[in-house]
């Protein structure tokens, strides 16, 4: 079977060689033949997006080899969330991955167990996260905190008269400080009606009708 090594280090005073050779000696014991060879050197483990990792993956895509070897966890991801991500990708192209220090190679039954695993805990830690937030939003809800987007300060009647009198979409955009969406619902809005009014289409809009819309009763 052929097989890829990846070794990273954190500072750019730190070397490689060591595990290079720790994992080449690996693959000889299994068997394997090392097709490529992946470093990153002077690369933390928490960047997501790494010269040599991308370079993996990649060539992993291509399905350049079939079995990734590593020294440890750490070396591929340093948080949970980025190392089963890195896992899934592997898993759906058939990649085993092997870690030296951890002992675990996810082609058997116990490997698979163990990833597994990770991935509930990672999922119950993410629900727990949940839990606190939505508990601390409702506290603050009670001590009178306001959640959520402040309400636009905006005269939305203003906002549709505009656009009705004939100013293009993106003027009436500018003039207002909102997007272009945000008129065009408001205008839909305005045709539909409030409270089950109707507006008719702009080109029978008169002086009545804009006068009707500009009153309190028909703002919203």
């Amino acid at each position: 079977m052929k097989a890829a090594i990846y070794v990273r280090v954190s500072t750019a005073d730190q070397h490689v060689e060591s595990q290079l050779y720790d994992l080449r000696e690996l693959a000889a014991q299994r068997g394997l033949e090392v097709v490529q060879e992946y470093r990153d050197c002077g690369v933390s483990g928490k960047k997501a997006r790494r010269p040599g990792l991308d370079a993996l993956v990649a060539d992993a895509r291509r399905k350049e080899f079939s079995v990734v070897l590593v020294s440890a966890f750490d070396r591929i991801a340093r948080s949970v969330k980025h190392f089963l991500h890195v896992m899934d990708e592997f898993d759906s192209l058939g990649v085993v991955f092997i870690s030296r220090r951890e002992n675990i190679d996810t082609s058997g039954p116990m490997g698979r167990l163990f990833l597994t695993l990770i991935g509930s805990i990672s999922e119950l830690e993410s629900s727990l996260i949940k839990d606190r937030v939505l508990a601390g939003m409702r506290r603050a809800k009670l001590d009178g905190v306001r959640m959520g987007r402040a309400p636009m300060n905006i005269d939305r009647a203003a906002v549709v008269r505009d656009r009705l009198s004939g100013m293009t979409l993106t003027t009436v955009a500018k003039k207002w400080g909102i997007s272009r969406s945000l008129v065009c619902k408001l205008v839909k809005r305005a045709r539909a009606g409030d409270e089950g009014s109707m507006l008719p289409p702009p080109s029978v809009v008169d002086s009545v009708h804009v006068m009707q819309l500009s009153s309190p009763e028909a703002r919203w």
